[in-house]
């Protein structure tokens, strides 16, 4: 890899947290200030891992350390990584590891950059997932629209090659890029030759994905998470984080605050910490997007809420894909919401009635909110639709507009009030806050 920082990395919003006292996957970046080639990477972490990890005086097999370790996914979902592994490994034929590096939530860069400044931390931890559950083919999955991460990426496999590093094949493809492009049954079935959309019916992947076997389908970060847990141990993975949700996670972090980018904390941090560590706040907060475009919004009085699935279930929310957009008092949450949802709607997979008819009817009603033009029966309308699409869909798209839209009338409960008596507030006039894509769909999806 060029050792010069690519374009990805010096970008404004990618700037890092400028406190490197929590990182461990951006440890080498926040050292040097530039990208890892495999020289630095293995002078920095030593050999490639093994499946066997040292626990004191105990060897433990990777799913054993993993589970020891407590490790969850990070790509949104936060499944137990070990129980994953498990279930590869006991399948019928030889398993298939998948790398999701898709990143398709438009307000999210942390597993482009991750992969940018250390992707040997990704490609290590793929292999070492593939061989613990005995595959010999990782496929690594990335949106065809960026193709400079392709060539960081397809430089970073080309080090190892030459160093005849991995004995399992890494094949790099390049997907179409749809906010459901990245759900893990899209990856395996684009693989398999088909449009890259949710297949929600069984098998379920770990059971028949790719070619019909056994598939491991993981995070980029999750996977780098995976290889640092190989060299120093679960117990060194528990002394950050929270005893019950241990680890560090990577955020992006963007809005109005000073210095917006991709941060590494430990979980358990509180969502004002995390804000502070981004610079701060550059004007008064009304409230907080968590969790990115299927995310939950969150009014101000929550911010010091820890960043922990069971701190944040009570409010609804999740640290879902990393995602914290800080929203200013004098925007219009109801229209920044609207714009998500019209986009949500536009880049659903339109494969069954949530989507194709459920999710527009409530982007567009959202829509009529935020103009000012509501009817009587429109808010009690809303409400009713939103609580149909949750668990209806052949995926979790429709559960997460649908989360966006109630946690929306909620935080933003007096501008609805406002909106429905008066019409649209003079911040409707103002320039969007939230950098939302066009609402509309991939060309393709194969």
């Amino acid at each position: 890899m060029n050792p010069s920082t690519p374009a990805l990395v010096t970008a404004d919003y990618l700037t890092p947290w400028p406190d490197g006292s929590a990182a461990r996957l951006l440890a080498g970046w926040y050292a040097t200030g530039r990208p890892a080639d495999l020289t630095d990477h293995l002078r920095r972490h030593g050999p490639p891992p093994a499946t066997k990890v040292s626990d004191g005086p105990t060897r433990l097999s990777l799913a054993e350390a993993v589970e020891a370790a407590g490790l969850t996914g990070r790509g949104g979902a936060g499944f137990p990584t070990a129980r994953k592994l498990r279930a590869v490994a006991g399948g019928r034929g030889r398993p298939v590891v998948v790398v999701n590096a898709m990143e398709s939530e438009p307000a999210s860069r942390k597993d482009q950059f991750l992969i940018a400044v250390a992707p040997h931390l990704v490609l290590d931890g793929a292999v070492l997932a593939a061989a613990a559950v005995g595959a010999n083919t990782v496929h690594v999955c990335l949106p065809r629209t960026r193709p400079d991460q392709h060539q960081q990426l397809g430089a970073a496999m080309e080090e190892r090659r030459r160093a005849r590093l991995d004995r399992v094949r890494i094949r790099l493809h390049a997907l179409p890029h749809g906010y459901v492009s990245s759900e893990s049954t899209s990856l395996v079935r684009w693989l398999n030759g088909g449009p890259a959309l949710p297949a929600g019916n069984p098998p379920r992947t770990h059971e028949r994905g790719v070619t019909r076997r056994p598939t491991l389908v993981h995070n980029a970060e999750t996977l780098a998470h995976l290889a640092l847990i190989s060299r120093y141990g679960p117990e060194w993975f528990r002394r950050t984080g929270t005893a019950e949700e241990p680890g560090t996670t990577l955020l992006t972090v963007s809005g109005a605050v000073t210095t917006p980018g991709v941060l590494e904390a430990a979980l358990g941090t509180s969502l004002s910490t995390v804000l502070d560590r981004a610079g701060g706040p550059t004007e008064p907060l009304g409230a907080v997007l968590l969790g990115g475009f299927g995310g939950t919004w969150l009014s101000v009085e929550h911010l010091r809420t820890p960043l922990t699935r069971s701190e944040l279930a009570p409010l609804g929310a999740a640290p879902g894909a990393g995602v914290l957009i800080a929203l200013p008092r004098p925007a219009c949450g109801l229209r920044e919401t609207a714009r998500v949802l019209g986009y949500l709607a536009a880049h659903s997979a339109r494969q069954c009635g949530p989507c194709r008819y459920g999710l527009p009817s409530v982007a567009e009603d959202f829509a009529t909110l935020a103009d000012g033009r509501a009817d009587e029966e429109l808010l009690s309308r809303l409400r009713r639709r939103t609580g149909l699409l949750p668990g209806r869909g052949a995926c979790g798209h429709p559960d997460g507009a649908a989360r966006l839209a109630a946690s929306a009338l909620l935080a933003f409960a007096d501008d609805v009030g406002r909106h429905l008596a008066h019409g649209a507030c003079p911040a409707v006039h103002e320039p969007p806050r939230i950098p939302v894509p066009p609402a509309t769909p991939p060309e393709t999806w194969r």
